[in-house]
């Protein structure tokens, strides 16, 4: 019998994992990795299949509800979506006034992430070497292209939530910055903050159908070749070590459809010099302490999952 205790955790990581999508750059994917219920998370996913749609049409919902890990998903997005309907407006508070400490918080989780799901790696040999390296470059690509202008007509919005939700759930790719490239990130947010139905309804029908797709591939992959994929979702979290960064200047700006003046393109800089080519502060100090105690935070979170106990 799973204990309250049990639920409790896998709520908070719902939380945590939402907190990490809400935020362009962070991926929620990589919380579920580290705290150790990412491929029960694939697999009860990919449990919406064939056998599922038949118990259902047999009435069988006790049936069903087991093949597809019900409890476990219930619980899980029940946190996620509790962060991200209640919390986005202080994520958007603290990227507005305090984006340096954030970034800095979530450049030490993405490091020390990394690092983590790197030792779930059995053995290294050529090919998954040359997958972690195309994995960087596919990761550092994502954070330099550039974010697109589009129309938020409703076959998009339905087009995004397929594409963002898959990215949500790879380690290193964040949804929400695949969002910022579509040029929906804010149009979406906006949407869940002022309780549009029917933009919200298309984007999760969208999301539904990208991610019962996308997870039964992903968990093809994982069977079939699981060092290359881990190695591949690592290099992809190293790679995207590039949009989390906190010192950055702004190369170029766009206006949004509220007519608010937003980053389009941004450069790495020292902290050092931070000060000197934006006039805002660095907050040097603060944002070390934040980034040790992201790092610090995947570690307690490996050590307080070492094996789920909701099993697919």
């Amino acid at each position: 019998m799973r204990g309250l205790k049990n639920f409790l955790i896998l709520y908070f990581k719902g939380i945590a994992m939402g907190c990490a999508d809400a935020v362009p750059g962070v991926s929620g994917g990589t919380i579920a990795f580290i705290s150790g219920i990412y491929e029960v998370l694939v697999n009860s996913l990919r449990s919406f299949d064939r056998k599922a749609v038949r118990l259902l049409f047999q009435y069988d919902i006790k049936g069903f509800w087991n093949h597809v890990n019900g409890i476990f998903l219930l619980v899980l997005l029940s946190g996620i979506g509790t962060a991200i309907l209640s919390l986005s407006r202080l994520i958007l508070y603290c990227l507005k006034y305090y984006p340096e400490m954030l970034w800095a918080f979530f450049f030490g989780l993405v490091v020390a992430s990394a690092i983590v799901v790197s030792k779930k790696i059995e053995q290294w040999n050529g090919p998954v070497i040359i997958s972690g390296l195309l994995g960087i470059l596919f990761g550092y690509y994502i954070t330099v292209a550039t974010p697109a202008e589009t129309s938020a007509t409703l076959w998009f919005v339905f087009i995004s939530g397929m594409i963002a939700i898959c990215a949500m759930i790879l380690p290193g790719i964040s949804g929400s910055f695949i969002l910022v490239l579509l040029g929906m990130y804010e149009y979406v947010l906006s949407a869940l903050k002022e309780f549009n139905l029917l933009v919200i309804i298309i984007f999760s029908s969208g999301a539904a159908i990208g991610i019962l797709s996308f997870s039964h591939l992903l968990n093809w992959t994982l069977r079939r070749f699981h060092n290359i994929t881990i190695a591949a979702l690592t290099g992809i979290m190293v790679g995207s070590l590039n949009k989390v960064w906190p010192w950055k200047k702004v190369i170029e700006t766009y206006t949004t459809h509220k007519g608010e003046i937003k980053p389009l393109i941004e450069q790495n800089i020292l902290p050092t010099a931070y000060f000197d080519i934006t006039g805002k502060e660095p907050y040097l100090i603060y944002a070390v302490a934040l980034g040790i105690i992201g790092f610090a935070v995947v570690y307690y979170l490996e050590k307080m999952s070492p094996e789920n106990s909701f099993k697919a």
